[in-house]
């Protein structure tokens, strides 16, 4: 059977979810070989091999971490040159697109970005997206070299399959552009208590209609009696309300959770651009013209400052 190279995203050996959910989509294609660098990474294998991996390729080498994106991009390549993959992997993020982009560029093969599913296909993978600002669902392949695709989280089910995930020292010869450009500091980024964003199965986002930056404690409360991921809109943000980090759209993060609440978001395109894969969408807002009801699956006429702590006071008295 073919093997498939999965990218593994992790911090210091802890496994996020993107990863497994690849691993689940991998093994429809063939047998997961995964690969995973930097501190941590032999720590991986025991969680990898639960969920499909055949094998576990690690190289812990400082340069992974004292550099930008090039030194993984070189081990990257050295993975697809041990293993003569079918396909590449990668979970979507701003970092994990342009490593993948590098790779498909050095290894002359097709990319294919933010897939939303994977199937197998009689010339290779077959890969569902959405283009458009998601007004559209195209099904791609990659019709050149071994296709490079990166595959946007909650795409697919996190499943165990046991398998050997034997852990394999992969060898990285780095080239001259590795060290090009050198990390000089990091500041870690204060800890609200909340799922990442991107990978969250719930979000709960705010926008323009919440009116102002000490209203978004209701969005918050929503969010935290849910379990979910808090979202704002461009305007929200623009409007020094939510952080940047928190932006959803176009010029934001884009999200596919399993439920999308949107309060006071009319649903310009530039915030539907980021959140109209998500599985289940839900509005509250005043104006029953507002576009964001034109692809909802349920909408709320009403005042979010009413509706919104009704639905949290009703969540909270449900879990009991």
């Amino acid at each position: 059977m073919a093997e498939i190279l999965v990218y593994v995203d992790h911090v210091d050996g802890a496994v996020r979810k993107p990863t497994l959910e690849l691993l689940t989509l991998a093994r429809r294609l063939g047998e997961p070989v995964a690969v995973a660098l930097g501190n941590g990474a032999a720590d991986t294998a025991a969680v990898l091999g639960e969920h499909g991996a055949v094998r576990v390729l690690t190289a812990e080498a400082a340069e992974f971490g004292d550099y930008l994106v090039v030194p993984k991009v070189d081990a990257l390549q050295a993975a697809y040159e041990a293993v003569s993959p079918a396909a590449v992997l990668v979970p979507s993020s701003a970092e994990n697109k342009e490593i993948a982009a590098r790779l498909a560029v050095r290894i002359g093969s097709g990319i294919i970005t933010d897939a939303v599913d994977l199937e197998a296909g009689d010339e290779g993978p077959v890969a569902t997206q959405a283009a458009f600002a998601a007004s559209y669902t195209t099904r791609s392949r990659v019709s050149k070299g071994t296709p490079v695709i990166t595959v946007k989280p909650n795409s697919a089910p996190v499943e165990a399959a046991p398998a050997a995930g034997a852990v394999e020292a992969l060898a990285v010869s780095f080239g001259a552009l590795a060290t090009g450009t050198k990390v000089t500091g990091r500041t870690a980024r204060e800890s609200t208590g909340r799922p990442e964003l991107t990978e969250a199965a719930i979000v709960v986002s705010g926008g323009r209609g919440v009116n102002g930056a000490e209203n978004f404690g209701i969005i918050e409360a929503l969010a935290d009696s849910l379990g979910a991921a808090v979202g704002a809109s461009r305007a929200a943000v623009d409007a020094g309300w939510y952080p940047h980090s928190n932006q959803v759209g176009q010029t934001g993060k884009s999200v596919s959770p399993q439920l999308y609440i949107a309060a006071g978001i009319s649903g310009a395109i530039q915030h539907r651009a980021g959140m109209q894969t998500s599985k289940t969408i839900v509005a509250v807002n005043k104006d029953a013209e507002a576009p964001i009801f034109d692809l909802v699956d349920y909408g709320v006429v009403g005042d979010l400052f009413d509706v919104v702590p009704a639905l949290t006071q009703e969540v909270q008295a449900r879990k009991g």
